[in-house]
């Protein structure tokens, strides 16, 4: 277990973003609307490269039965699965809007349904969202298709509907098998019904299986985390996603319903992370990254070893590069070089598409210093290493003139051992692993300006 001092940790346990974009979300401006984002699709329409590359489709499917009280998602809660007839009519009219200016057969690699709870939609509902998508656009095979499932809401059943559907890729919400965390955060899920249901998933032929966890929730110790972490071991999902738990109740309402006194100090989550690392090892995952764990044969793992990581919304990732097109409330996407992100609520949402418009709140044209800083983060972030003549080639910089006040800072966290830096680039180190967060906030130009991190979760 690598050791982490206290000095360590209080110089580097502060609140940053978890980078599966930048600039960040929090960045974004109204003033990047509708209009913006309909030229960014039409220059994907008319130029040839855009043409040829896959796009990735992320739908945002908010209704959720019951509250979980970490969570921080856009989510509706509602016993009413009519409400999701409603919501899907509406996906349909956004899908057309999107045609309107892009084509219709774009070929798809990658779709993700997230939430909420994707799994909330009826058997005849996810029939008619996965028909509404095909005829659309084109997915092609060998492509990513993975759906966030929650445990409490399928059976056996319902996986060979997914399946049915062209669904290879399931994500499991578990967050942690103890009964005690599970009440503190009003989520109860048996561990037998958890390992059912991955054992059907595997005879049922899903090419890959992913569990989430989530440390640093209520209630929580490293004892009773070491025993969800064995469970896990021995379920031996192809993925693990290990997430701190980021409290922020002056943000998300359904927090405040979490007794601040019974969440774990960070030194205990500290212990918990450093568990994960080594029970995930000692069984023989490969650590991609930050929070991400797989086995060597996964894809995950495969792209991590020939150095073709990625990093984007739904977090680490096999894909290319490529322009993500986002449905649904909330949904954030990225075409060109754009962010884009749609309206909160249901009724902006209804009423921009009953007035014809696609339903964008805000977004961000990135500047060519966006560009570059995001090169240098995604490289930190996905192979713990930034070269720097690969990045003055592709920039056209000099890297240590571009970057010198960045490189002063490195410089002190190369003594304290979390990164190496030599002629060559910089490195992150087994220790700044812990902390790669606070590695890649150096090259963010807009959190060194103000400093204004409270927006944030704690890196630890």
């Amino acid at each position: 277990m690598t050791v982490v001092t206290p000095e360590l940790l209080r110089r580097f346990d502060v609140s940053g973003p978890r980078y599966t974009s930048y600039p960040t979300a929090d960045r974004f401006v109204e003033a990047f609307g509708e209009d913006e984002y309909v030229i960014a699709l039409q220059q994907r329409r008319v130029g040839s490269v855009g043409k040829a590359l896959p796009l990735s489709l992320y739908v945002h499917i908010p209704f959720c039965e019951s509250l979980c009280y970490y969570c921080a998602c856009n989510k509706i809660i509602t016993r009413h699965p009519e409400r999701a007839d409603v919501y899907l009519r509406y996906l349909s009219r956004e899908i057309d809007l999107h045609t309107a200016h892009c084509g219709v057969g774009q070929q798809i690699s990658q779709l993700h349904l997230g939430g909420g709870t994707p799994t909330f939609l009826s058997d005849d509902g996810l029939r008619e969202l996965m028909s509404m998508i095909k005829r659309s656009f084109t997915l092609v095979p060998g492509g990513e298709y993975s759906i966030e499932v929650d445990p409490r809401t399928v059976d056996e059943q319902r996986l060979a509907l997914l399946a049915e559907l062209g669904f290879n890729r399931l994500s499991f919400g578990v967050q942690d098998f103890d009964p005690e965390v599970q009440k503190a955060v009003h989520r109860i899920q048996p561990a037998e019904k958890v390992f059912a249901l991955v054992e059907s998933a595997r005879r049922l032929g899903f090419e890959s299986i992913n569990v989430d966890l989530i440390y640093g929730l209520p209630r929580q110790t490293p004892e009773s985390f070491e025993r969800t972490l064995r469970q896990v071991a021995q379920l031996r999902p192809d993925r693990i996603a290990m997430y701190a738990y980021a409290h922020l109740p002056e943000r998300f309402k359904p927090q405040r319903r979490i007794v601040t006194a019974e969440l774990p100090m960070a030194s205990a989550k500290l212990t918990m992370l450093a568990l994960g690392l080594d029970i995930f090892n000692e069984v023989g995952y490969t650590y991609i990254g930050m929070d991400h764990f797989a086995l060597p044969e996964d894809a995950l793992a495969v792209a991590k070893r020939q150095g073709r990581l990625h990093r984007n919304f739904q977090g680490y990732s096999t894909q290319p590069d490529c322009d993500l097109i986002a449905l649904g409330v909330s949904a954030i996407g990225r075409v060109g070089a754009t962010y884009s992100q749609n309206v909160k609520t249901l009724d902006e949402y209804y009423d921009a598409i009953n007035r014809g418009h696609l339903p964008i709140a805000r977004g961000l044209a990135l500047s060519r210093d966006d560009l570059v800083r995001r090169a240098a983060i995604m490289a930190l972030m996905c192979q713990g290493k930034l070269l720097f003549e690969p990045l003055e080639q592709s920039w056209l910089i000099d890297f240590r003139s571009y970057f010198d006040s960045e490189l002063q800072q490195l410089q002190g966290m190369a003594e304290q051992g979390l990164v190496t830096l030599n002629d060559e680039g910089v490195t992150v180190t087994p220790m700044g692993w812990y902390f790669v967060r606070a590695v890649a906030m150096v090259f963010d130009r807009y959190l060194q300006a103000n400093l204004n991190r409270a927006r944030f979760s704690r890196i630890i």
